[in-house]
């Protein structure tokens, strides 16, 4: 991380489209003497209502801390696009945070068409990831010392690939079942090399559900994330395969479902040539 970010956590928000919260909070993690979190209105708010993502850094412990007080932070808040990472979203901020304003942050940091097209990469088997990167440059109206503890998304390294302690687990047994799973993998960015990772976690949990949990949405994620995976270099084979065993007893419901999209499109085309 760059000087001055002394924290970098990730948050998974999952079930993203199917949210009926207007605000969701990450867990609380801490910098420096206090507490923080993230929040977001995955609708977007104020005059964005409808329109952008909101997200914001909010000091978690404002009400703890001493009359007064103040921290003057440096932020880099990232929406991260998970098929490509040159086409995340990220943006810094600079700001006194105090008892008149405890949070900061973007009303707009991307618009919701955006982040809902499926084929975009910020919605990925139902979940949006964002990074947060967090120093504290100026205390005033220090809170009593804080022993910090593992509370959020602290990274661990596997193989070259930085992930959460809770997935320390399936990584490694990953790399058992399949050493060479990553042996032609190309990209070298950390923060890429860990959104690709997360994603094949995500792909074999799905595909180690029942087939017949799965609709045909999710199977259409899953090819798409193995699309991708492959692409990147993994050697997914094996997964490719099982994805094929699921799909088969399902080529006829596709097949319906598809014919009827064909229809649809038949009918919309001729009523746009009606209209003109």
């Amino acid at each position: 991380m760059e000087k001055h970010y002394e924290k970098k956590i990730a948050w998974t928000i999952k079930n993203f489209s199917s949210l009926q919260s207007e605000i969701v909070y990450s867990d609380n993690f801490v910098v420096g003497d206090s507490k923080w979190r993230l929040r977001a209105y995955p609708k977007g708010s104020g005059e964005y209502k409808n329109k952008s993502l909101s997200l914001f850094l909010s000091v978690a412990d404002s009400e703890s801390l001493p009359y007064g007080w103040k921290r003057h932070s440096k932020y880099r808040l990232t929406v991260v696009n998970q098929t490509s990472e040159k086409l995340s979203k990220q943006i810094v901020g600079n700001a006194w945070f105090d008892q008149e304003g405890s949070d900061w942050g973007f009303r707009a940091i991307i618009h919701l068409t955006e982040l809902a097209d499926v084929n975009g990469g910020f919605v990925v088997n139902g979940e949006v990831k964002i990074v947060a990167e967090v120093g504290v440059l100026e205390v005033v109206g220090k809170s009593d010392v804080l022993v910090e503890t593992p509370l959020v998304n602290e990274s661990i390294n596997v193989n070259g690939f930085q992930i959460l302690p809770s997935q320390v687990e399936s990584v490694n047994s990953l790399f058992e079942e399949h050493p060479d799973i990553a042996s032609t993998f190309r990209p070298e960015n950390t923060h890429l090399r860990t959104t690709y990772m997360h994603s094949l976690l995500s792909l074999t949990e799905i595909l180690c559900q029942s087939p017949e949990k799965l609709s045909n949405d999710d199977l259409a994620n899953a090819y798409s994330t193995l699309t991708c995976g492959t692409k990147a270099g993994f050697k997914l084979d094996w997964l490719e395969k099982k994805l094929k065993e699921v799909g088969e007893s399902r080529v006829q419901e596709i097949e319906e479902e598809l014919k009827d999209m064909k229809q649809k499109c038949a009918d919309m085309e001729a009523l746009l040539e009606f209209l003109k």
